[in-house]
């Protein structure tokens, strides 16, 4: 089971292992230890973030996504060059074996949780399903948190101050 998070205090990427032991993580850049909250972690489940206060965290496939996009792109790219050339066999050739690739990576690849808030991923952790997939609307949430924590300026919908 390991933890891969952006230091709150340094900002470095670090990837840490973890147990239910652990008591605390440590960043390797800067040894800031950022304290294990009890009873977040009980045997091979994780019950909310390591990293930051969030109880909300979502299951996610554990596959890069721009490797996903690219083999994508690469597969429509590909079958539209044999399209052109008047390869209609080897077009649809090369967009089924994309959509075949794409269905193992989809089976064969495992599965991670993701915090809404501070974006750290848990691998190796069990019943990772239970914390359901991704919702746009507490994804919001947390961003309009954020917006309002760094005190960017208002948007258009604001009323704004007229100056004479």
């Amino acid at each position: 089971m390991n933890v891969t998070y952006n230091c709150p205090s340094c900002g470095s990427a670090s990837r840490e292992a973890v147990s239910a032991d652990s008591r605390a993580l440590d960043c390797p850049h800067c040894h800031q230890q950022l304290a294990i909250p009890s009873g977040a972690i009980e045997g091979q489940q994780i019950h909310r973030c390591l990293v930051c206060p969030s109880r909300d965290l979502y299951a996610r496939k554990d596959f890069p996504q721009r490797l996903g996009v690219a083999l994508v792109v690469l597969g429509f790219v590909g079958s539209s060059i044999a399209w052109a050339n008047y390869y209609v066999l080897w077009t649809f050739t090369i967009l089924f074996a994309t959509a075949l690739v794409d269905l193992l990576l989809y089976i064969v690849m495992g599965e991670s949780l993701t915090c809404y808030r501070c974006s750290a991923q848990y691998r190796g952790f069990e019943e990772i399903e239970r914390h359901g997939g991704f919702d746009l609307e507490t994804h919001e949430r947390y961003r309009q948190m954020a917006a309002r924590i760094k005190g960017t300026p208002p948007t258009s919908s604001q009323p704004q101050e007229v100056t004479r």
